[in-house]
């Protein structure tokens, strides 16, 4: 079954109405018809399952056949802080973290990090990364529709999780001894919490961005005896959030 998003303004009563680019694709590359079912999500946790009752050249009509309130999202809301990577690593990143249930991916510019994106190339590239989040999430069947937020220092996103009181903050690092601390952290693990997930770039963290990071609460886990890559560490690490929440560890 096809998967799209809407705002929740376009549903209304028992129709909800698609604009935009998805009419086209529609109606031209998957040539779909009225009657056929497709799954509608308003981008802030609910799914429809609807039957299409009209396509015009500028809009999609649908009918609601029923809603799902609970959705498939985690029940905690995960941020990955990813440090910026070289090449095209980045689209990776989003496109499997989105896969795994992240609610918001930030771009983080720290001491190490080869890339520098000047005001120009930070929003081109913004734009891009959010289109990719954007498909990763009609593709996986998420409810809510992720975001990429705009590039900010890693002492920017350290102010960020203080002021929104983040209930778990977590900082994978090379040097931290043994998996004891990171069974403890991860036992603090729930529903209902904001977590932040902090992943250096190619060169990892700076040992001063470590104690700035342990002055603001953000707590070193260690991943295992080997050396993860950045396209690695992250997703590793959201795998295991994953499971944890889903029940499964």
């Amino acid at each position: 079954m096809h998967h799209f998003f809407v705002a929740p303004a376009q549903v209304m009563g028992d129709c909800i109405r698609i604009t935009g680019p998805d009419v086209n694709h529609m109606k031209n590359a998957l040539r779909m018809k009225p009657g056929e079912e497709v799954l509608i999500s308003d981008g802030t946790g609910t799914d429809y399952r609807c039957a299409l009752s009209s396509l015009d050249s500028d809009c999609v009509e649908a009918r609601i056949v029923s809603v799902d309130r609970d959705g498939r999202e985690l029940p905690s809301r995960i941020w990955l802080f990813q440090g910026l990577p070289k090449s095209d690593k980045m689209e990776l990143i989003i496109q499997k973290a989105v896969e795994l249930g992240a609610a918001c991916i930030v771009p983080v510019s720290t001491k190490n990090a080869v890339v520098k994106l000047d005001a120009k190339k930070e929003e081109a590239k913004r734009k891009r990364w959010q289109a990719i989040a954007e498909s990763a999430a009609k593709q996986s069947g998420r409810s809510l529709m992720p975001e990429v937020m705009g590039l900010m220092t890693l002492g920017q996103a350290f102010d960020y999780i203080e002021k929104e009181q983040f209930a778990l903050r977590l900082i994978p690092y090379e040097h931290e001894a043994g998996m004891e601390g990171s069974r403890q952290e991860l036992s603090r693990v729930g529903p209902g919490q904001d977590i932040a997930v902090f992943i250096g770039p190619e060169g990892g963290f700076d040992e001063a961005e470590i104690n700035l990071a342990l002055k603001k609460g953000v707590r070193p886990v260690s991943l295992g005896k080997r050396i993860l890559r950045t396209e690695t560490a992250g997703l590793a690490m959201l795998s295991v959030l994953m499971m944890r929440l889903e029940g499964g560890l």
